[in-house]
């Protein structure tokens, strides 16, 4: 049974990354689309003053959890803290090339947050476990 939660949730990972690359590279909104029937309109998930960048932490936080867990068994370079820190500035980044996308500043620090805060309590349950 812990073989076959574990193989799900390592293809959910990697599922997680590919819509993740899907979504970020379409030129438009597809979850726009598909909610609202406008490429141009991004869904908030939460009103907040940063907009829609609240939607990046929470993906992104997400991502991150089950490539630590992932970790624990399959380490390799899709799973690697230094990676998913790469990817969350990348793939905002490349928004500045992709077509009918904006690279947005509170974007890219929302996915760099959604990462370290995972991190950060990752390597805070860690240091209580060695008190």
């Amino acid at each position: 049974m812990k073989n076959t939660i574990f193989t799900l949730t390592e293809y959910v990972y990697y599922f997680s990354l590919i819509i993740l690359l899907i979504l970020y590279l379409f030129p438009g909104s597809l979850i726009g689309y598909l909610l609202y029937g406008n490429l141009g309109q991004q869904p908030n998930l939460i009103s907040t003053p940063i907009g829609t960048s609240i939607n990046h932490l929470f993906f992104f936080s997400f991502i991150t959890i089950l490539a630590i867990t992932i970790r624990l068994r399959v380490k390799n370079i899709f799973t690697s803290n230094k990676a998913i820190l790469f990817i969350s500035c990348f793939l905002e980044i490349l928004h500045l090339i992709v077509p009918n996308r904006a690279f947005e500043f509170y974007d890219l620090i929302a996915n760099i947050s959604g990462v370290v805060i995972i991190l950060l309590i990752q390597y805070f349950i860690k240091w209580i476990k060695y008190l």
